[in-house]
């Protein structure tokens, strides 16, 4: 479903150097890698938040290079996205929130809205929370919500930066069951970053590996923890020796 092709982006140096890479429907793609391997350059490119120097993104098949602001918009409706840093509305409440995106994107009902809302909230653990406030949660209750936030219109394509990012491993667990339970009753694509590698080896299909803006490897899970190159064996396993 996602398909990135000799994708390069730079600010004052580059980040992304001729990156390709695809993630097939129904999986789920990791992205891991050192910090400032530019893992949230590759994901926000694939939301069309960001344009590239060099290269193109297909989503279904359909080039972003080539779609307007109009035209990204249509093709993000089929997106949802978790940012990490959560980037939940203050000034909202929780079911303000989840809703953000159905009221945006879609004519819809308010019954419906409605409905949904309550069905994410119940999905996510957190029933009753729709007239709390963002900065009365906790860190892993804003996850929740944000998570709540981008499945609720039920796009078939996910992409997760850092959900798990300073949560203690019970609730980083959570984080992964609740996404990997989406992804199967969804059958959607799914792209997510992470820091934690042993978590999220736990639910990924495949995993590609970011280096200094260039993939180091892409292949299944279990070819990562096998792996012999000394780069991805050092990364995966967290080894003090090699050549990180």
């Amino acid at each position: 479903m996602i398909r990135i092709q000799d994708l390069s982006v730079a600010f004052r140096s580059p980040v992304l150097d001729g990156v390709s890479l695809h993630a097939p429907a129904a999986s789920i793609l990791a992205l891991v890698g050192p910090g400032a391997s530019g893992k949230s350059v590759l994901l926000k490119s694939v939301a069309g938040l960001l344009r590239p120097d060099r290269g193109e993104v297909f989503v279904n098949d359909v080039a972003l290079g080539d779609r307007d602001e109009a035209g990204l918009a249509e093709v993000r409706k089929g997106i949802g996205m978790l940012f990490q840093n959560y980037a939940l509305f203050d000034y909202l409440t929780v079911g303000e929130n989840i809703a953000f995106p159905l009221r945006r994107l879609f004519d819809l009902p308010e019954e419906e809205i409605q409905e949904r809302v309550t069905e994410r909230l119940v999905r996510v653990s957190l029933p009753g929370f729709e007239e709390r406030i963002p900065r009365s949660l906790s860190g892993g209750q804003k996850k929740r919500v944000g998570i709540a936030r981008a499945t609720v219109a039920r796009a078939p394509i996910l992409l997760y930066d850092d959900p798990t990012a300073g949560l203690d491993p019970v609730t980083s667990q959570k984080i992964y069951d609740l996404i990997k339970g989406e992804q199967r009753e969804q059958q959607s694509c799914v792209m997510v970053i992470s820091s934690d590698v042993a978590g999220i080896l736990s639910i990924a299909d495949r995993v590609a590996m970011l280096h200094q803006g260039r993939i180091a490897f892409d292949g299944t899970a279990e070819e990562a923890r096998t792996s012999q190159d000394p780069l991805v064996r050092q990364f995966i396993h967290g080894l003090l020796e090699g050549p990180l």
